[in-house]
């Protein structure tokens, strides 16, 4: 893995939101799919980790975004951990994986995921938490390999061109959408591995 993505570790996420603003609304889940890959080079799903995070104090809560993802932020069976909590929960095994793998740094996978890398590093700014895996501002968009793949670059309609069974009423939750996000990146991966294999040779430390 180390040398497949030249000492990044690709790590799917998606998170749930009350808002667009990273500064301002709340993040309320949050879920992080580990990849692995095996000895012909290609990738494959692994370990879902994943919280449910109460509102930062004087978060905005935006109601078109609750009614959206159908999260009750103060649901008492959500069993919801303080942000701080939820981000180190989140990054352990992040870290973990990245030393295992001998990888250097973590790389954020999502679908349109700057949004996504925003509230985790408006999040981790908020809780001071340290040692974040995540590289700051480099991501890989499975919008953009779901449009050079298949055509399509909405989730559900990437996901379903490319073969793989997509349950609406499970969809806006961080677990399905990172899972799914997760099935889609190995699809792309594994095609480009099948058609042109990458041969995986030594990495620079050296991040551009």
């Amino acid at each position: 893995m180390a040398r497949r993505f030249r000492g990044f570790l690709p790590v799917v996420v998606d998170v749930e939101t009350a808002g667009f603003n990273a500064q301002k609304d709340a993040l309320l889940e949050v879920a992080a799919v580990l990849l692995g890959l095996d000895d012909k080079g290609f990738i494959h799903r692994k370990q879902t980790h994943s919280c449910h995070v109460e509102p930062f104090p004087g978060a905005n809560l935006e109601p078109q975004a609750l009614a959206f993802n159908g999260i009750d932020p103060y649901h008492p069976f959500r069993q919801a951990v303080p942000e701080k909590e939820a981000l180190e929960s989140i990054f352990r095994p992040i870290r973990k994986e990245v030393k295992s793998t001998g990888c250097n740094r973590a790389i954020l996978v999502g679908h349109n995921p700057f949004f996504d890398l925003n509230f985790v590093n408006a999040a981790v700014e908020r809780t001071e938490v340290k040692r974040n895996p995540f590289h700051p501002f480099s991501t890989f968009d499975t919008a953009t390999l779901g449009g050079l793949a298949f055509g399509q670059t909405v989730l559900a309609r990437a996901v379903t061109a490319a073969g793989i069974e997509w349950k609406s009423d499970e969809a806006h939750s961080a677990v399905y959408d990172a899972e799914r996000t997760a099935d889609l990146f190995c699809e792309v991966v594994n095609l480009w591995q099948q058609h042109e294999p990458i041969l995986v040779t030594p990495c620079s430390a050296e991040f551009r």
